[in-house]
């Protein structure tokens, strides 16, 4: 009951912080407190490759008992962190849905950034396979101004004995007295037999069970029922959701990149639209499905309306879902 009171009562607030945020531009946040509880902040809520005004790419943080862990590193993520006046010492684990650009665009800034402020414990990013060589080359990035920087005498230790990717598998994949972090493979990545990410490649969803609450990150995915199985009464469903095949065709039109693609391009982007990501009625029925108490709407699609506020999306989702549904803009708290 008291969590559930609590979920009310931060979608009641949540007008207000809409307000608070803003004036991002013009007020420093306050440093995450080390306080306990489980804390989501949604860092980065655009979705797709293509960077755009007022929305950093997909990346959250999770803060339990004062421990740090980041949930995927779009483009964006070090300034998101920054504005929380976050300490980058104190980040030691980072998490990878897919390696989708959009999720990993901000990892070597990152990365770089920690370095930088003297980060010298251990530093360990999980994700599904394709992780451990996505790290690798941004080690070999990272070489060049480590190699200047012990040369110049303001570092002592290599950049390539703190990072460490790994490859995971699905299950348990990460566990310590703050968190237990349990993967399954989702329905992002339909790959054609004889492509290049066959049977390589893969797209996770991702369960964090602390001491206080559940908080489930579907990732990108279309429909699927171990997302579901993996939501099993979840106090949070963290869900992508996306517009309609029309809304899509008309933002890329705008862009031109509809345009510069082949028919072929063209019938694939349409097929991974709607079948690899989650309409707002989808979510709505996963969510309900699952059992889950509360849901917050991310990794939103842009749009030409500056103004956007996406209530229309979790309108549809509760003509499904009977809960609380929030829609989540960089540097939210839930």
């Amino acid at each position: 009951m008291q969590n559930a009171t609590r979920l009310w009562l931060v979608a009641g607030l949540l007008t207000i912080a809409s307000v608070m945020l803003a004036a991002e531009g013009r007020t420093q946040l306050s440093a995450p407190p080390a306080k306990s509880g489980t804390r989501l902040i949604t860092l980065g809520t655009r979705a797709g490759p293509n960077p755009t005004v007022g929305r950093a790419q997909s990346s959250n943080l999770l803060i339990v008992n004062g421990a740090q862990y980041v949930i995927d590193a779009g483009d964006g993520v070090t300034r998101r962190l920054t504005r929380l006046g976050t300490n980058f010492r104190a980040i030691d684990t980072i998490f990878i849905t897919h390696p989708h650009s959009d999720h990993t665009n901000g990892l070597g800034a990152l990365l770089s950034v920690m370095y930088d402020a003297n980060h010298t414990s251990p530093v360990n990013i999980y994700g599904p396979p394709g992780t451990v060589a996505s790290v690798q080359g941004l080690l070999d990035f990272l070489a060049v101004n480590s190699d200047i920087r012990i040369s110049d005498g303001t570092k002592v230790i290599p950049a390539s004995r703190i990072f460490s990717g790994h490859d995971t598998g699905a299950g348990t994949i990460f566990q310590d007295p703050n968190v237990k972090v349990t993967s399954v493979e989702n329905t992002h990545f339909h790959f054609q037999p004889g492509s290049p990410g066959y049977g390589k490649y893969k797209s996770y969803a991702y369960r964090f069970d602390t001491p206080d609450r559940s908080v489930v990150f579907t990732g990108d995915t279309g429909p699927g029922e171990a997302v579901v199985t993996l939501a099993k009464g979840a106090d949070l469903l963290v869900s992508e959701v996306t517009g309609s095949l029309d809304s899509y065709k008309e933002e890329q039109m705008k862009t031109g990149r509809w345009q510069a693609m082949t028919p072929e391009q063209q019938a694939g982007a349409l097929r991974h639209m709607s079948q690899e990501h989650l309409l707002p009625d989808e979510v709505g029925r996963m969510a309900t499905h699952a059992g889950v108490k509360a849901v917050v709407l991310t990794h939103l699609p842009a749009t030409s309306n500056p103004k956007e506020d996406y209530q229309g999306f979790a309108a549809q989702v509760k003509k499904e879902f009977s809960g609380p549904v929030l829609v989540a803009n960089d540097l939210m708290e839930f």
